[in-house]
């Protein structure tokens, strides 16, 4: 068969004029790394969300943005979603572990194609993206404040209340409670409320899409032959792919066009901190999720047959403890540090530890990947590789989605 390298060369010297700049540098790749690599681009639009109704809605992504920026969702009053996720840090906050109201326990991870994800949190106890907008808003080491609060606040604000019943009906009343309550038993017309605040932030960060890095644009040229498409990845870029999805194996977990399989792992990240060691991961984010009256199967949903249909083969197993989502590697050269606790300060610091997994960390009781060997990278694999991981970097999002709106509608 011929190679790619000599097809393009032909097509180049084709179509050359005197003065055209010389054809794209290329691997002499097998039909079969081809295939591996075509499998990762072009990434899909976001999967729809049967369960939030106005996931698409462009009157709940107005809502949804203004709520992504409000600082009264705090109990500070200085604390939003945009804190913890601004746009000068591409959407992660640059720190080992989240900080707000409080510390947390785990990294921050950015919210780039966010809802391509299937699962959410490192845990993953929430199993769609509004389920997983309703928890920090509560949490008292992120905003710390309450669904009771959240209801008062849209009821004492003329706009937010327009924006709201424009979209879900008339707000419910605000119960006789103390300040600060959360929800008590007997009040869904809250519960459903603060749900449907949740389905509009999560509206807002559908939008939080990269999908046209220099590898999607090489990726592009592979399918159509252009020869200035081939030549958005460079030469070391490329043997980074090969090791990628060669002999590395990276994209056995670091699957598909967002390079995530979506599910979890224990790939012996060493312990950020000795007593992190009680974090079981997976283990018992499974259990959360399962009892969460906010899953896709609950009250609140809008599609709880859709919800089942993705919980009900899910069960609690020992050997999930220590397992952590596949994070999706795309933007990852800008979104340092690393790892469900930050572990790592820098990709190369990523790519030490698969090279040797010195000072590797093993859950017991647990599992970790077996099939995880020590890929032992010369300094100039590891050059390659980080080159490659670069190439995935797309931050060029309409800025106006990154900004707070004059109104929530």
């Amino acid at each position: 068969m011929t190679s790619l390298r000599a097809v393009i060369a032909l097509l180049a010297a084709a179509l050359a004029a005197p003065g055209d700049p010389p054809a794209p540098e290329l691997l002499d790749w097998t039909p079969e790394e081809l295939a591996l690599v075509l499998e990762h681009s072009p990434l899909p639009p976001p999967p729809p969300d049967p369960t939030n109704r106005v996931a698409d809605d462009p009157r709940a992504q107005r809502l949804g943005q203004f709520l992504f920026h409000d600082t009264r969702l705090s109990a500070n009053g200085q604390v939003a979603c945009a804190t913890c996720h601004p746009a000068d840090k591409h959407l992660a906050d640059g720190l080992q572990f989240a900080q707000a109201i409080g510390t947390a326990e785990r990294h921050t991870p950015a919210l780039w194609n966010v809802a391509n994800n299937r699962w959410f949190f490192w845990d993953g106890r929430a199993d769609s993206l509004w389920a997983q907008a309703v928890q920090p808003i509560e949490n008292p080491v992120e905003m710390g404040f309450s669904r009771l609060g959240v209801l008062r606040l849209f009821a004492s604000d003329t706009e937010l209340r327009a924006a709201y019943e424009e979209l879900f009906g008339p707000l419910p009343p605000v119960p006789e409670a103390p300040d600060g309550a959360l929800q008590p038993a007997g009040w869904p017309a809250v519960d459903g409320f603060y749900a449907n605040v949740a389905k509009a932030i999560a509206s807002h960060e559908r939008r939080f899409v990269s999908d046209r890095a220099p590898f999607d644009v090489f990726v592009e040229g592979l399918r159509d032959g252009d020869p200035a498409k081939l030549a958005a990845l460079p030469p070391a870029a490329q043997r980074g792919l090969r090791l990628f999805v060669g002999r590395g194996q990276c994209d056995l977990c670091h699957a598909g066009p967002n390079f995530t399989d979506m599910e979890f792992h224990s790939t012996r990240v060493p312990l950020a901190r000795k007593e992190l060691r009680r974090d079981t991961g997976r283990h018992a984010g499974l259990e959360q999720l399962l009892a969460d009256p906010f899953n896709g199967a609950g009250p609140h949903s809008d599609d709880p047959a859709a919800g089942r249909a993705k919980l009900d083969f899910l069960g609690t197993r020992t050997d999930l403890i220590g397992q952590f989502k596949t994070p999706s590697l795309r933007n990852v050269a800008v979104t340092a540090p690393y790892m469900h606790a930050g572990q790592f300060a820098t990709l190369r610091d990523v790519l030490q530890h698969y090279s040797s997994f010195k000072n590797a960390f093993d859950h017991t009781p647990g599992h970790f990947e077996r099939m995880l060997e020590p890929l032992n990278l010369t300094e100039g694999e590891t050059d390659d590789l980080l080159a490659f991981l670069e190439s995935l970097t797309d931050v060029d999002l309409d800025p106006t989605l990154l900004r707070r709106p004059a109104g929530p509608r």
